[in-house]
């Protein structure tokens, strides 16, 4: 008789689900035959990886065969000399979703508990939970995290509350007085994780220069990512700025040569690429653009984003939107699962490729 594993395995990893990501193109085209698809699922940079980046992926490729540098020195050299922090306050992950396992690995089990806010990041309730922690939800307001609702849940169980800035997938923002005001009201002894995957396309004076609060708060952690506007999301780097004793304890957990030799040199020469992270930015504020205008047209509302995405709420359920415009060669993301049912996710692309998907969402409008 074959054992049914799933009794084996601890009880909230029983109760998961895989992440499910965007479709990818080519699986697109092998289910409709299509040649020509779009992709605006997946909050990845149009402009492709930067020049700088892939020059040095290409020399790295010779040292294929040796072990990364586990401690990612020259690219912690060059994050604590751009962010001015020390090199022992940097945790490199794979992606910051690795970063973000490690503080749930790190910090929760089953005698703990979490906090984060309705329509959040997706990843936030599958780290709780496979930790075996107690998830506490709060609802949002106007899409957004409420924070004196989060504050006010924090419990003598509580270890960690994760806050996205901006959100994901809505796209909203919290300035620097209202995260201070809520940090303000958190116990010392909860890590506060603020995740700023998107922080790079802001161009707002409010917005919390969360590296400056670092020294006023040793319980908060930031998170980044190089994925989005350093347009390396394939290879996977991010990483964590917090107090040197957080850094050392989830070094303790973190897998070695979890960032690999390729990545750590594409990395390193993007963060130094001001010219294409400018181009990113330009790329991204006409697009959203070009969007919000062309959404106004066809008569659809959305969350106002400050990231490189936008949700839009369709006229009923999303799903048969989302299908119809997969027949058409345009990915979006439903976004059902974070308890959004009627919107869907769409990420800005190229000009052509948004008015692309407009084209589409307006021709699946008049097909309904």
């Amino acid at each position: 008789m074959t054992c049914d594993f799933i009794d084996l395995a601890n009880e909230g990893v029983q109760g998961l689900q895989p992440y499910q990501p965007g479709k990818p193109i080519e699986e697109l085209q092998r289910e409709l035959g299509l040649s020509d698809v779009v992709k605006l699922a997946s909050n990845e940079n149009p402009l492709g990886p930067p020049a700088s980046a892939l020059a040095a992926y290409r020399e790295a490729a010779g040292q294929l065969h040796l072990y990364p540098d586990a401690g990612g020195f020259e690219l912690k050299a060059q994050l604590s000399a751009a962010l001015g922090v020390e090199a022992a306050q940097l945790t490199l992950g794979n992606g910051s979703n690795d970063v973000l396992d490690l503080l749930a690995r790190v910090f929760l089990d089953s005698d703990s508990s979490a906090v984060f806010s309705q329509y959040a990041f997706i990843v936030y309730p599958i780290a709780v939970q496979a930790a075996g922690a107690k998830a506490i939800v709060t609802p949002a307001k106007d899409w957004g995290h409420d924070l004196d609702a989060m504050a006010a849940a924090i419990d003598d169980r509580t270890r960690l509350v994760f806050i996205a800035n901006p959100n994901n997938p809505t796209g909203t923002w919290l300035s620097e007085s209202a995260v201070r005001a809520f940090m303000a009201k958190v116990p010392e002894n909860v890590v506060v994780v603020l995740d700023e995957a998107y922080c790079e396309y802001l161009n707002e004076p409010a917005y919390p220069d969360s590296i400056a609060m670092l020294a006023d708060y040793p319980n908060l952690v930031v998170t980044r990512t190089f994925s989005k506007a350093f347009g390396l999301a394939g290879l996977r780097v991010g990483y964590a700025i917090s107090h040197p004793d957080i850094a050392d304890l989830l070094n303790r957990v973190r897998a070695p040569f979890n960032v690999s030799v390729p990545a750590l040199a594409a990395a390193t020469a993007a963060y130094r690429d001001a010219e294409y992270l400018q181009r990113s930015r330009e790329l991204n504020a006409a697009g959203m653009a070009q969007l919000e205008k062309g959404l106004v047209a066809l008569g659809l509302q959305y969350i106002a984003s400050v990231g490189n995405f936008i949700a839009v709420e369709m006229p009923a359920a999303a799903m048969p939107y989302y299908q119809a415009l997969l027949k058409k060669g345009v990915i979006v993301r439903p976004v059902g699962v974070y308890g959004m049912p009627n919107h869907l996710r769409i990420s800005i692309g190229l000009e052509s490729e948004n008015q692309r998907c407009l084209n589409a969402l307006q021709e699946v409008l008049s097909e309904a």
